[in-house]
């Protein structure tokens, strides 16, 4: 008890916390672009993914309540160092002129705050399926029942679904526009979860700089290609 006591009291355990945290968000924005993409395989490939998840509730929620935890852990460790940091240093600057830092980190609370902001709007629009959120007019589940149908109604088909998400251009434009500042946040973060876990030297730090500006952006392009391919027209079949 003690251990962890100091861990959320201290400093450097807020920041391992923000590290370890991180990292296991990383890890699983990586595996949902991997299932997403599977879109590009074809109706019967993602929807398999999805039922896949739907039908093991015992893995699938444990996996969303510690996402949650995760979530909610690393968002109260980064706001506590901040105002931490501010703390230390009451007096502001006549001038500010930052020095060595790039403009995601200085905006790593503010643009981790809009992520938060996005991904509840991504739970809302397909985990909830909130009505509305895609400008149909008319109840989402409604809509989607007068689609023609593939699959048996015991498997939901999430090919359709993404596809009428995102055939919306404002819709797809506010999901490129909250992915572009998660790759920012990440480009930073990625980097900065090493240096708090101690692993990173000198040495390695151009590498690892360079390598989590490539992956943010990997994973920007990864996730904004679905949006972008579907206004183009991929998958409006699905629709007829």
């Amino acid at each position: 008890m003690n251990i962890i006591t100091h861990v959320f009291k201290s400093s450097l355990g807020k920041k391992y916390v923000m590290a370890v945290t991180g990292s296991v968000l990383f890890l699983f924005v990586i595996g949902h672009l991997v299932g997403n993409l599977q879109i590009f395989l074809g109706p019967e490939a993602i929807n398999r993914y999805g039922y896949f998840l739907q039908s093991n509730p015992e893995l699938i929620w444990p996996a969303r309540l510690s996402l949650l935890l995760m979530v909610g852990l690393h968002i109260w460790s980064a706001t506590i160092i901040s105002l931490e940091n501010k703390a230390a240093r009451p007096v502001s600057y006549a001038v500010y002129q930052p020095v060595g830092s790039s403009y995601a980190s200085r905006t790593m609370l503010i643009g981790g705050s809009i992520v938060f902001v996005f991904i509840i709007y991504h739970l809302l629009h397909y985990t909830a399926q909130v009505q509305y959120l895609n400008f149909t007019g008319q109840n989402f589940e409604t809509f989607m029942e007068k689609l023609p149908g593939q699959f048996p109604p015991e498997r939901h088909d999430i090919f359709k679904m993404m596809v009428v998400g995102f055939s919306n251009a404002w819709v797809s434009g506010f999901y490129v526009l909250g992915l572009a500042l998660l790759s920012l946040h990440l480009s930073h973060g990625a980097s900065s979860m090493f240096q708090s876990l101690g692993w990173k030297s000198e040495a390695y730090r151009p590498f690892l700089d360079n390598a989590a500006r490539v992956v943010a952006v990997v994973i920007f392009l990864g996730y904004t290609s679905i949006p972008v391919a579907i206004l183009c027209g991929y998958g409006k079949e699905a629709l007829r």
